[in-house]
């Protein structure tokens, strides 16, 4: 029996990739860091540097848990929705939804997700941090002024990088998509799973 698993993330939608591939954390403990991009930072590197960021900010917390500390794999990501080298917000409002759905109208674009895990104290490589990174283009179709208006009103977008989720309203927008749609969701599941495994979880 492997170490228990703990989730870096406040996101419902990774949690319930995790529940798809038959895998419950036994805790979920959000890392609040600074996630502002710096400055010549490429999409990429940014989320790689987050994810990074999140698994050991919440691996130096745990020690201090109710639980005593015991040894956890500690599993982060960041998703980072990308015009070239444009990286696009996390959508705060109204207005930055729009924004997002405009200039992604008619666009290609890129979803990049990189994942961390950190390994459990005790473990023969402890405290090693392992980062995976899947890249997915998206496509959208042309959008009109009223299909934008729509799912801005929807409240969808908010809270979402690039202003959008996959999974809901926004499907219908999906001209084209090139590699994991779960990576677009959140989570690149397949990518997730074989680096637990790889890494003794499980």
């Amino acid at each position: 029996m492997s170490a228990p698993l703990v989730l870096a993330s406040e996101s419902p939608r990774r949690l319930a990739l995790l529940a798809q591939a038959g895998i419950t954390p036994h805790a979920v403990l959000p890392a609040a860091i600074d996630e502002t991009v710096r400055r010549g930072e490429l999409p990429r590197a940014h989320a790689q540097r987050l994810a990074a960021e999140k698994a050991r900010k919440v691996e130096s917390e745990w020690p201090r848990r109710r639980e005593g500390g015991k040894p956890v794999f500690i599993l982060a990501a960041d998703t980072v929705v990308a015009v070239g080298r444009r990286i696009l917000p996390k959508a705060l409002n109204d207005d930055e939804v729009r924004a997002c759905l405009t200039l992604l109208s008619g666009r290609r674009h890129q979803v990049i997700t990189a994942v961390a895990l950190v390994t459990p104290a005790g473990s023969k490589e402890a405290g090693k941090l392992r980062l995976r990174v899947a890249q997915t283009r998206v496509s959208l179709l042309k959008l009109s002024e009223a299909q934008i208006r729509a799912y801005v009103d929807s409240r969808e977008g908010v809270g979402k990088a690039g202003g959008y989720a996959i999974q809901g309203r926004a499907e219908s927008f999906i001209k084209e998509i090139s590699g994991s749609y779960s990576n677009v969701v959140g989570l690149p599941l397949a990518l997730t799973v074989k680096l637990l495994e790889g890494c003794g979880y499980g």
